[in-house]
């Protein structure tokens, strides 16, 4: 069963296991099912490091609105599926309380060793073992599952200017309802369904404006397995490389839905390029155009969180890691470290899979499958 922390602790003696999974999302979750499933003991063989006071993951953080119906589509963790802890047919309850509702029911079900709250903040390697060391325990490892996902890590590009508007600036992140913008004009940055989906929302509200780097790619047809395969094989050549993940959007592009349909009848999808400066009230763009704005919601995406393995310098000079591996999960550099939920087993479906091969590739180079 999880354990939870009431208070401050830290014992200067690493508590020793042979695998620490840090992250209690989806890979992490996955990860840790396969881990047992394999026969490695809880607790004492391997545990899972969750910061969040509640299960759920990112989940629990995402806008009210995005609903069951709404969001792109949530797998089933292994061994037990959604609707078993969800009312699946009620597709308007927020995704913000369904999956950490199935997220806590899986890791009842499965007696899965999750800790929490304990935020890792730094993984070094001491005499042949991992030192993960975090705000409340320490511990030893010989082998380690990063599963901390990005949504700790936003990203917003560095564009002159932007450190002197004087209206609201705000990620995605920290999107709660579109009613706090009204009466205002917002410009809503990012060609991401992310930001598609909050610009319906916000424009509803009020008047927007649509920036995105590169025009939109607009997917009619439906995504079927063949698709599926060939953007997972391209995001998957990158980290091969050693090249930083590509978006999901740039490989994937944008179903071309009703809603969206609706949205460009409605004239909300009339996209600008992207502005070169930030002044106090507005963006500028290159020609000296300007637009006055109250708010720049930036939907640009998030980047891996993966600062607290700085130590082990597994990064190449261009910010990329070298992925091997079944399902490039696995740290060229360090093949005592897998990377789950990162490159091409960023969606739920591909942290399942990468969770069950980061198991049985750690465990067999570990000696212990």
């Amino acid at each position: 069963m999880s354990q939870t922390y009431p208070g401050p602790m830290a014992p200067s003696v690493a508590v020793k296991v042979q695998i620490v999974v840090i992250g209690a999302g989806q890979a992490g979750l996955s990860a840790a099912y396969h881990l047992k499933r394999q026969g490695l003991a809880p607790h004492k063989g391997f545990v899972v490091l969750d910061q969040s006071n509640e299960p759920g993951g990112a989940w629990q953080h995402r806008w009210p609105s995005l609903t069951l119906s709404t969001v792109n589509r949530i797998h089933d963790l292994p061994g037990m599926p959604f609707s078993e802890a969800v009312e699946t047919s009620a597709t308007e309850v927020p995704a913000n309380s369904a999956v950490p509702a199935y997220f806590a029911a899986y890791e009842k079900r499965f007696e899965l060793p999750v800790y929490r709250p304990v935020a890792v903040k730094i993984v070094c390697e001491r005499d042949g073992r991992f030192r993960v060391e975090t705000d409340r325990i320490q511990f030893s490892a010989r082998g380690l599952i990063n599963a901390t996902g990005t949504w700790e890590s936003p990203y917003i590009p560095d564009v002159p200017g932007r450190d002197r508007f004087k209206g609201r600036q705000l990620h995605t992140r920290d999107y709660h309802t579109a009613e706090e913008f009204r009466g205002q004009h917002v410009v809503v940055v990012g060609g991401g369904i992310s930001a598609i989906q909050l610009l319906d929302e916000v424009s509803r509200i009020t008047s927007t404006s649509w920036v995105t780097r590169r025009p939109p790619a607009f997917r009619q047809g439906p995504f079927d397995e063949q698709a599926g395969r060939a953007a997972v094989a391209m995001v998957e050549d990158r980290v091969r490389r050693g090249l930083p993940p590509a978006s999901v959007v740039s490989v994937t592009g944008i179903p071309l839905t009703p809603a969206i349909e609706a949205m460009r009848a409605r004239g909300v999808l009339n996209r600008f390029p992207m502005f070169n400066e930030v002044t106090e009230d507005g963006v500028r763009w290159p020609d000296g155009t300007a637009l006055r704005t109250d708010v720049i919601l930036w939907c640009t995406g998030f980047r891996s969180s993966l600062d607290h393995l700085a130590p082990l310098m597994l990064r190449e000079p261009d910010d990329g890691i070298v992925m091997t591996g079944r399902l490039a999960t696995q740290v060229a550099k360090n093949p005592e470290v897998h990377l789950v939920g990162y490159g091409p087993s960023a969606s739920t479906i591909g942290a399942n899979r990468a969770g069950a091969a980061a198991a049985r590739e750690l465990m067999a180079a570990l000696g212990l499958a």
